[in-house]
């Protein structure tokens, strides 16, 4: 008997220890009251690219359609996206960007030529959405245009005369065209990048030669009333450390805003996988790939820094996402792929990543909004449906203008086959109200995890919360199960004396409020 009792005892100090180092694997403390820096709503941005079915079939279904459209532009994609407080929409390119000439994009519709759209599926591009489409389109979602324009096959006077066009309320040429083309008043455009990937698709550049050209292109990009351009220089691909560099030794702050920088999440370039069909090896990498985010975020900003220590140059991610091979039997060149919970927790680490470097991260655009690559919609004939990464963005959009909450966050490892990474990642704000919004991800695709989370400087009494999860990580939605994966309520977090303990399901992204 007595025997019997030393080993129960025993098992029970195990099982506290187990207990107890669980717990100290995993936890975090957000500092409530030493925000600084500001949550920059175009984090949450979004990229709609002449290609495939993202402009035609997903925005523009012109006025004739029987699909309910206000002025040529679908209705349902309109609503869906507002739901996400869409605050910026980049466009034409992309690649397409540095081939396209605005004007052919202006005037009746059928009097516009028509083109080849070389880079994606050699398909004709009629022009039939262009300049004024697109800023309906803008203006129907209630957010900021950003447009690419054309350095690689363009010319200084085609780029100063769009801006002039939508910006310049002044007795011109290029205002009294907009007016004959149905806009009496500017739109006011801030936002401009100055060409796109002029290292590859965009003119196979040097950074030394881009650099010459940016400043004779953004010199001719005038302001105009009392709007002031956000010039965007092009940015580095990846790793590419050298370009950055360059750029910033180059380009001084004054003549330039913001830097871009592109970055997918890939398998391999050469052998991508398949969207909803993928192997944990697959899906590790993927994670571990997303992951790397950080440091190059970490490292470029480090070269930003040392040229421009003010922080007045800020970094755009405006290229970000997952790439997989198109699905079965589509047009190799639309890049048309599934959406599973997958591509949603690579969603919620990198929007926690640039959360978390918000003092130099200002803007940020997922590929691609409709029905491209990582897409929020899904669109066929008059059907429609939202992925699980369009939920990620309409759970996180807490986050936008929201002060960045510093924290510290000590998690466990999911490992795989003698890798690891960390199995937690997070991010916090405080909103104008007060309240503080927490998101974590738990990447281990079998493991819950528990994190214990002090919150210092804070009087709070109350968390709710939202979950995004699903019985295996392929789950995706499909127009005949749109709600395949949707968010629900959280209960797996509770609070005591300023302490949030959560319990994290495997593979799960949950976003609490605590006020």
């Amino acid at each position: 008997m007595e025997k019997l009792a030393h080993l129960i005892i025993l098992l029970m100090l195990t099982f506290f220890i187990q207990v107890v180092a669980q717990q100290a694997d995993n936890q975090m403390v957000i500092n409530a009251d030493l925000g600084k820096f500001t949550i920059n709503k175009h984090i949450y941005g979004h990229f709609s690219e002449h290609l495939g079915h993202c402009i035609y079939e997903g925005f523009w279904v012109g006025e004739n359609s029987p699909i309910p459209n206000t002025r040529g532009i679908r209705n349902d994609v309109v609503e869906a996206l507002k739901k996400l407080q869409i605050p910026n929409l980049r466009w034409p390119g992309g690649c397409f960007a540095d081939e396209y000439h605005w004007m052919d994009g202006i005037g009746p519709r059928e009097n516009r030529p028509k083109m080849i759209n070389t880079h994606w599926g050699g398909v004709t591009e009629d022009n039939s959405f262009g300049t004024h489409e697109f800023m309906d389109l803008c203006e129907q979602l209630g957010c900021e245009p950003y447009i690419t324009g054309n350095l690689g096959s363009g010319s200084v006077e085609e780029m100063s005369k769009w801006v002039e066009y939508l910006n310049s309320d002044a007795v011109s040429p290029m205002t009294e065209l907009r007016k004959k083309n149905g806009r009496e008043k500017p739109w006011n455009v801030k936002y401009w990048a100055v060409g796109n990937e002029n290292w590859g698709c965009g003119g196979n550049m040097t950074p030394e030669f881009y650099s010459d050209q940016y400043r004779r292109y953004a010199t001719y990009c005038r302001n105009y009333g009392n709007n002031r351009l956000v010039r965007v220089a092009c940015g580095p691909a990846g790793s590419d450390y050298r370009w950055t560099e360059t750029i910033m030794k180059n380009i001084r702050p004054g003549q330039m805003n913001a830097i871009a920088l592109h970055y997918y999440t890939v398998l391999e370039w050469h052998q991508k996988g398949a969207a909803t069909q993928f192997s944990e090896q697959e899906y590790f990498t993927t994670i571990q790939r997303c992951l790397f985010m950080d440091e190059l975020l970490e490292k470029h900003t480090t070269i930003m820094d040392r040229y421009d220590p003010e922080k007045r140059v800020a970094l755009y991610v405006d290229e970000w996402g997952t790439w997989w091979d198109v699905e079965p039997g589509t047009n190799p060149g639309f890049l048309y792929q599934q959406n599973t919970l997958r591509d949603a927790l690579v969603a919620a680490i990198s929007l926690n990543i640039f959360n978390n470097y918000c003092e130099r991260v200002q803007m940020a655009n997922i590929a691609q909004t409709v029905n491209v690559l990582q897409a929020m919609i899904l669109t066929k004939d008059d059907k429609m449906t939202v992925t699980p990464t369009y939920h990620v963005f309409e759970m996180y959009k807490v986050h936008q203008d929201a002060t960045m909450l510093p924290l510290d966050l000590k998690c466990k490892n999911y490992e795989f086959e003698g890798n690891k990474i960390p199995a937690v990642s997070a991010s916090a704000s405080k909103d104008k109200t007060g309240a503080i919004h927490i998101s974590l991800t738990n990447v281990d695709p079998k493991n819950s995890q528990e994190i214990t989370c002090e919150l210092r400087g804070a009087k709070v009494s109350k968390v709710t919360g939202r979950i995004l999860t699903a019985s295996a990580l392929n789950v995706h939605n499909t127009f005949e199960k749109p709600d395949a994966i949707m968010p629900a309520e959280f209960k797996g977090a509770s609070l005591s004396n300023q302490v949030l303990r959560v319990k994290l399901p495997a593979k799960s992204i949950v976003v609490l409020t605590v006020n």
